[in-house]
């Protein structure tokens, strides 16, 4: 048994060896799926860059811009009380300052006044024209008496019973009722022409209808003595607005932001213009707000450059000129309400989707 051989026992013994032996490894599952994801997605990242090349145009050179209204006085005076502050929401009609009304008052007065004078001239016009038909009547009866006593005198003269004094007299006597009767119906055409009303204000005598202006005028000047905010906004520049200060006529005095009407200015390259047009969507960012996204639509297209609107407008005929891309103001509308909000000059961000339509929005 000692003696054995060795090549039966190594035989013997393989089978055994064999059976210890570790199965070879299975290929990485996850190193697959890594090595067939990240070709597909740098398919679909180049395949994304090629399909929407060209589709958008953007920039950050954009502002939110509101409507101002710059409110001034009406008529001249001192402040003598001022209603509103910096910054303060008002609405259409709420008081903002008020000027002194004491001369405008006055004023008021003085032209009731007027009125009531204009209206006794017109009363004693009325019965001047009234004393005028009267004149006449009586001249009328001048001049038949008169006429009877010419006659008479005439006959006689041709009978040789009369002096030529007489009847000299009597034709001078004749010749004054007619002119008495002539300038009795002058004062009468005087006052009827006084009394007639004017075509430009039927009805009403030209004195009293210059009266009543007078008096409108004068109560639209106190009216005015209160200025008040025109439209819905926010007040700004208030500081102007002293108690004391003296208001000048047709001088800025505040200025309201009307925020209810806001639209974003884009300034966009003029290599950006190329397809875009009215109507086109667009999403629109904020500094100020991040996360905060709006939609909105290309609503006109500036029709100048903004260096051509600059006071001092780039002179390109000159020899040092270098070419640069300039921008075109494109005003993007606001289609829906921010729930944050909006103050003029904020800055923007702008994307515009050169291939979306305007009636699908």
């Amino acid at each position: 048994m000692a003696d054995a051989d060795p090549k039966v026992a190594r035989t013997a013994a393989a089978p055994s060896a064999e059976g210890s032996i570790a199965p070879a490894p299975r290929p990485n599952r996850q190193r697959m799926a890594l090595l067939i994801s990240v070709p597909l997605i740098v398919v679909a990242v180049a395949l994304y860059l090629w399909l929407s090349a060209g589709r958008f145009a953007d920039t950050d050179n954009a502002y939110v811009d509101q409507d101002k209204v710059s409110v001034s006085s009406d008529v001249a005076g001192r402040i003598v009380e001022v209603a509103v502050r910096e910054n303060q929401p008002v609405h259409k009609g709420d008081l903002l300052f008020r000027i002194d009304p004491d001369p405008y008052r006055i004023a008021v007065e003085q032209a009731n006044a007027a009125l009531a004078n204009a209206q006794v001239q017109v009363t004693t016009l009325q019965s001047n024209y009234r004393g005028t038909a009267a004149d006449i009547q009586a001249a009328h009866d001048k001049i038949a008496s008169a006429q009877e006593d010419y006659d008479r005198q005439a006959a006689l003269m041709k009978q040789g019973f009369t002096t030529q004094a007489n009847f000299l007299n009597a034709r001078h006597a004749l010749e004054q009722a007619r002119a008495q009767l002539a300038s009795a119906q002058a004062s009468a055409d005087e006052a009827k022409a006084k009394l007639a009303t004017g075509s430009a204000v039927p009805g009403v005598n030209p004195a009293i209808a210059a009266a009543i202006a007078q008096r409108d005028k004068a109560l639209l000047d106190l009216q005015r003595t209160e200025m008040r905010a025109p439209v819905d906004g926010t007040v700004s520049q208030s500081d102007r607005l002293q108690v004391g200060q003296m208001m000048i006529t047709g001088l800025p005095a505040v200025s309201i932001v009307i925020s209810n009407r806001s639209w974003i200015e884009a300034n966009f390259k003029e290599t950006d213009l190329t397809k875009m047009h009215p109507g086109q969507p667009a999403t629109i960012t904020f500094d100020t707000y991040p996360g905060l996204k709006l939609k909105g639509h290309v609503q006109s297209i500036g029709a100048g450059t903004g260096s051509q609107f600059s006071v001092l407008p780039a002179q390109n005929a000159t020899g040092n000129w270098v070419k640069v891309t300039q921008r075109v103001p494109v005003r993007i509308a606001i289609d829906e309400q921010s729930p944050r909000p909006l103050i003029a000059g904020m800055s923007a961000n702008v994307r515009v989707d050169l291939r979306g339509d305007g009636n699908n929005r």
